[in-house]
Formats: structure tokens, C-alpha cells, sequence
């Protein structure tokens, strides 16, 4: 048998064509919003760049956050409801039409004219009017693709189908960033987004070759007792509470990607191409861990592994913080545009090992809500967990801004750290069938009885 047999039958999702469509769909699509969110952070960034200190304001980089969580927590409240009565091919073409019209947007707002006629508060603001956008089209892609996933792939390959799913976006996560970095240096900041929205046409005409799937829920009911369902189904189902309550807490504290323009420009002083890498080492973390499950799958203990990462990535995050410290910024090597220093290499190595320690979360997480959801309920399941994601990435993005603000950047990062570890503590205590997940061959059996 040869090596090519051998890795298909380990990962016998990629047969499928169906589900190939989808992950050029999220590969797509993620490498654009990953690009996009790169550049414009570092543009408003610049945009609050103090001419007599040369240093801008990290609270615009959290309210980043704040305007992207407030739709996608409020739209996700219903979004589920739609999407398991609706065609959900149908509903995602939506979507990927409004993120079409808010790329063009932002591309609109870099013009250069445009920052010599408006003041740079009223760029910033409208900067905000596209992220709040994005957050309420969020608030039903997430959930919408969840979904159609859960329809093309048989329940026995739902764990190596998530891990795929999650390699398509980590491996768009890396190469967004790493793209968006560079192409700031080279084209400015509106070629940078005029690749963006190209991209998200891409994932559209990917998506019109995934065949659409009839209605899982066709009765009507209230859009109420629907919402109730969806919500109430999350907190009885404890495994299911345990891993996103967990994911929201931990990360909500341990977001410092949204400080690394403060890192790149103040910090480590490596400009826009190390902002690049910086932002796209997580993803590249996570890619070579994905890399190893498809080879080598989490076949038990995923309950402790899922913990024992937490508390590696609030690690990781803890020495991120004071990579400076540790490393120095003293530049002793200078490749392509990128100045190399030992905090620079601290950073980067903590930042790869955060995301591959949170690879591994994400495939257990998702594998969990996949194999715990009935087909009936995949979008209003899927639109709680949207709940709890946003929570905790749009909103500890706003903490790592404030904290910034009140403490300093790097005692910021470590607090976030520091708290991810407690909070993981916190759940090793009060959540024993978390703890004991996998240990037993039944437990991937997706028993909804259980």
C-alpha cells in the first residue's frame, strides 16, 4: 500500500468531494478576514500615532473587539433558529456577499485621500461601523458552516473531518497575516485589502460547487421557544457547558494577539513585516499540530489533553509577555525586511506553541459539539457556542486593550496569562466529566443520552 493509500485512510473525509468544496470555502474566506483584520488593526493603530512620542493608544486595538463581539452576541441570539429552518448554502452565499460589500468598504476607507479630508477619529469610527458588520455576518457564518459540515460527513468521520476543517482555517490563518504584513510594506494598506476582497469571491465560487442539503428542522414553531431549545439543550448537556464555558474564560484572559501592533512597533520594534510573522505564528503553530493529528489522532485521554493544553497556552502567553525582557529588542540579524532579536525569537516561539497547544483544544472541542448535536439542532448549538467564542476572543481582546491601558503592555499580557491558568484550575475542579472524557472507547460514541 502506498504512502498516498495510507494517508487517505486515515483520513477518509478528504474523499469526499463535498467536503473538499467546504474547506476551500473556509480557507478562503479565512484567509481574507485574517488578512483584513491584520492590516486594519495595524491602520488604526497608526492612525492614533502621537507625533511628539511616536506611539499610539492600545485601547483602539480592544474596542476592535468590543465592535465586533456586540453584533455577533446579539445576531447570534436568532441566528441559530434561521439557520436550522433555512437552506444553509443559501444563507452562507449571504453572508459571503456582505463580507464582499464590507472588504470593498475598508478598501474605500484606506483611499490616502481619505485620511488628508477626515479627521483620523472619524476614520477610526467608521473603521468600527465595517467591524460591527462583519460581527453580525459572523454571528450566522459560523454557525451556518458548522452546520453544513455536519451534513456532508458521515458521524464516524466528524473527528478527522474537524480536523481538516480546523487545518483549512489555520492554514488561511497563517498565511493571511504573513501576506497582510508584507503586502502593507509593498502596496500600502489599500492593495493590501483589494487582495482581501478578491479572496472572499473565491470562497463564493467555491461554495457554489457544495451541493445544498434539504432542511434538517422543517416545523415551525416561536422563534422564542426555538432560542429556549437551543440554549436550554447547551447547560444540560455538561460536557458540552464544560468545554465552551472553559474556551470562553481561559481565552477571554489570554488574548494577546490583539496587542501585537503595541509588540511589533514599541515593543520589539520589527515594523510591519515582524508584525506579519508575529501574527501569523499561532496559526503556524497550529498547522503542524494539525498536521500531526491527521496522522496521529487523539484516540483517548481528550478530556485531560484539552486541559493540559489550557494551561500550556496560559504558559505560553505568561512568557510571550515578557519576551522583551527575556530576549532584549537589539537587532543582531536583518532577513528580507525582517530584524531579528532574541525577544523577537522569544515572541515568535511562544506565539507558535500557544497555537499549537490551542490546535489541539479546537479539534477536541469541536469534535465534542459535532458528536453531542442532533442534526436538528446543529445551528442553534452551534450559534450558543458563537456566544461563547465571541466572548471570548472579541472580548478579551478589549481586556488585553484596557489592561494595556491601566498596567502597561506586558504586565497585561502576563494578568491574561496568569488568570488563563486559574481558570483552568477552576475547571479541573468542578468539572470531573471533562476531566474523565475519552478514557473510555463509548465516550466517542455520541451517545445523546449521556
Amino acid at each position: 500500500m502506498s504512502y498516498a493509500q495510507k494517508f487517505l485512510n486515515k483520513n477518509q473525509a478528504l474523499l469526499l468531494p463535498a467536503f473538499r468544496n467546504l474547506l476551500a470555502v473556509r480557507f478562503a474566506l479565512i484567509l481574507a478576514l485574517q488578512l483584513q483584520a491584520a492590516v486594519m488593526s495595524y491602520f488604526v493603530y497608526r492612525l492614533t500615532i502621537d507625533p511628539a512620542t511616536g506611539k499610539g493608544d492600545p485601547v483602539v486595538l480592544g474596542l476592535i473587539g468590543l465592535w465586533e463581539v456586540i453584533p455577533a452576541i446579539f445576531f447570534s441570539l436568532f441566528s441559530g433558529h434561521i439557520i436550522d429552518t433555512s437552506r444553509k448554502k443559501v444563507l452562507l452565499g449571504r453572508c459571503l456577499v456582505g463580507y464582499f460589500l464590507v472588504a470593498v468598504f475598508f478598501v474605500f476607507l484606506a483611499y490616502p485621500p481619505m485620511q488628508q479630508h477626515f479627521p483620523h477619529k472619524t476614520l477610526i469610527m467608521l473603521v468600527y461601523a465595517g467591524i460591527f458588520a462583519g460581527g453580525g455576518l459572523r454571528a450566522f457564518l459560523s454557525p451556518g458552516l458548522f452546520a453544513l459540515l455536519g451534513l456532508l460527513v458521515p458521524k464516524s468521520l466528524y473527528a478527522n473531518a474537524t480536523t481538516w476543517s480546523s487545518a483549512s482555517w489555520q492554514v488561511g490563518a497563517v498565511i493571511g497575516p504573513l501576506v497582510g504584513g508584507v503586502m502593507i510594506a509593498v502596496l500600502g494598506f489599500q492593495g493590501s485589502l483589494m487582495i482581501g476582497a478578491v479572496l472572499v469571491l473565491i470562497a463564493f465560487y467555491a461554495l457554489t460547487k457544495v451541493p445544498a442539503q434539504p432542511i434538517s428542522k422543517k416545523e415551525k414553531e416561536p422563534v422564542l421557544k426555538s432560542l429556549t431549545e437551543g440554549i436550554r439543550f447547551v447547560f444540560r448537556k455538561q460536557i458540552i457547558l464544560a468545554v465552551l464555558s472553559l474556551d470562553m474564560f481561559a481565552v477571554l484572559f489570554g488574548g494577546a494577539v490583539a496587542l501585537l501592533p503595541v509588540y511589533a512597533d514599541d515593543i520589539l520594534r520589527v515594523g510591519e513585516v515582524g508584525f506579519g510573522w508575529l501574527r501569523a505564528a499561532p496559526a503556524i503553530g497550529a498547522v503542524l499540530t494539525l498536521a500531526i493529528l491527521s496522522l496521529s489522532p487523539v484516540r483517548k485521554g481528550h478530556g485531560i489533553k484539552l486541559l493540559v493544553c489550557f494551561i500550556g497556552y496560559g504558559v505560553s502567553v505568561v512568557i510571550f509577555g515578557y519576551c522583551d525582557v527575556l530576549g532584549g529588542h537589539k537587532v543582531f540579524a536583518d532577513v528580507m525586511g525582517l530584524k531579528i532579536s532574541w525577544g523577537f525569537l522569544i515572541a515568535f516561539a511562544m506565539l507558535v506553541l500557544g497555537g499549537m497547544l490551542d490546535s489541539v483544544n479546537i479539534v477536541i472541542r469541536h469534535t465534542i459539539l459535532q458528536l453531542f448535536t442532533p442534526d436538528e439542532m446543529r445551528g442553534r448549538v452551534s450559534a450558543v457556542n458563537t456566544i461563547f467564542i465571541s466572548s471570548s476572543n472579541e472580548l478579551g481582546a478589549m481586556e488585553s486593550g484596557l489592561t494595556a491601558k491601566w498596567m502597561g503592555t506586558a504586565p497585561a499580557v502576563v494578568f491574561g496569562g496568569v488568570m488563563c491558568v486559574i481558570v483552568v484550575g477552576i475547571t479541573w475542579v468542578v468539572s470531573p466529566m471533562l476531566r474523565t472524557f475519552g478514557n473510555h472507547a463509548d465516550d466517542l460514541s455520541g451517545d445523546l443520552t449521556k
